[in-house]
């Protein structure tokens, strides 16, 4: 009990059809697969992002501190 085999998924895709038709699996299998690559990139883009932030904080100067009157 609990182990889904080959027989019980093709079950499974034959009601998915029936109920969204095949027209709109394949929009959403496309959005998924759009979703996900947006998450990498975003992913990737934040990792680079860290790294040119810090690289930007180390060539900036100080500010200088106010001479008090």
């Amino acid at each position: 009990m609990g182990n889904i085999g080959p027989g019980e998924l093709v079950i499974i895709a034959l009601i998915a059809l029936l109920l969204f038709g095949a027209g709109r699996i394949a929009d959403i299998g496309k959005g998924l697969g759009q979703g996900i690559k947006n998450f990498k990139k975003g992913l990737k883009e934040e990792g680079d992002g860290d790294d040119k932030k810090s690289a930007d904080a180390k060539d900036k100067e100080p500010p200088k501190p106010k001479e008090a009157s």
